[in-house]
């Protein structure tokens, strides 16, 4: 029986980001240095796949610090910590290693100076997800307003409208913050905003690619995990972008094969922490279903590197 015929479009970039890729050799770098067990404080990046791989080989992911021992290192996710984190390892004579993104701890230097100059921060961003309790974590409670959508602006209530300033988490939609960005603004004509944007290129550029295949794509399956923000953000961008039916799929077990009956495209992408060897996986499962034709659609390139930290450079 001749199989379907069906366009893929393929998003570039998409899948791991230069935080993510840093992040997981951390873990993999500490293993080698110290050997198993070396603890991580929170999921390294939010992805199942991944993390199973790291704890197979010998990797142990807790929620606190008290979950941990005193006597084997301890990393730090990707997504940051609250000040209070690092200084109890401190404390307890932890050895401890920041997987923080860099563009993440940008952020919270941000905060820092903004509030050594004695402005209030209003952050943008989603309450609960770790990246932001890391990055409210940096300042004493109080000195960081959370607002998560544009009605939120409206119910602010801030020590002095003339010394504020704004910080955003890094994964956000880049269309619905700036939205927000506009309402304070209104609001708060003189509140300071980031030199550079906080929302990180990564998600910037892969929410570009999702907007350039989106109207022509009768699906988009968006590959990563339930907590990603910057996956779920990109679920959002296609639909918002024009397209009818656009999901989040961890792997390619997850497919709804009966929601794409009679389709004759799909964009695929994958969210910054989510490996390619899943989008290679979801890949080979359309062709064996229909006859594909895949399509590039490069909206960027990227070529940043992040260092890891010195500690793991140096011999043990």
């Amino acid at each position: 029986m001749t199989k379907p015929a069906l366009t893929l479009y393929l998003a570039a970039p998409r899948g791991f980001c230069a935080g993510v890729d840093r992040a997981i050799k951390i873990v993999e770098m500490a293993l080698q240095k110290w050997g198993a067990p070396v603890y991580v404080r929170h999921e390294i990046v939010h992805n199942k796949f991944v993390v199973d791989g790291l704890r197979d080989k010998g990797a142990v992911f807790v929620e606190e610090l008290e979950d941990c021992p005193d006597d084997r290192p301890v990393i730090f996710s990707a997504h940051g910590v609250p000040k209070a984190v690092p200084a109890e390892a401190a404390r307890r004579q932890m050895v401890f290693v920041d997987a923080t993104c860099p563009l993440v701890s940008k952020v919270h230097i941000e905060a820092e100076r903004h509030a050594a100059n004695g402005l209030q921060m209003v952050m943008i961003g989603h309450a609960g997800h770790p990246e932001t309790i890391g990055t409210m974590g940096q300042l004493p409670d109080g000195e960081v307003l959370l607002v998560e959508t544009v009605a939120d602006v409206a119910g602010l209530k801030v020590r002095d409208p003339a010394k504020l300033a704004f910080i955003t988490q890094t994964t956000l939609s880049v269309d619905d913050t700036a939205d927000i960005v506009t309402a304070l603004q209104a609001r708060f004509p003189a509140i300071v905003g980031p030199h550079k944007e906080d929302i990180c290129y990564a998600t910037t550029n892969r929410q570009a690619a999702v907007k350039a295949i989106a109207p022509k794509a009768d699906a988009l399956l968006v590959i990563g995990a339930p907590n990603s923000s910057n996956s779920k953000r990109l679920v959002e961008v296609g639909a918002a972008a024009g397209c009818n039916y656009a999901q989040l799929v961890q792997r390619a077990d997850n497919i709804d094969w009966r929601a794409l009956d009679g389709i004759t495209s799909v964009g695929i992408t994958a969210g910054a922490s989510a490996p390619e060897v899943l989008v290679n996986e979801v890949i080979d499962a359309f062709r064996a279903r229909f006859d594909v034709t895949l399509e590039m659609v490069e909206t960027a390139q990227e070529n940043v590197e992040f260092k890891v930290p010195r500690v793991l450079r140096e011999p043990a």
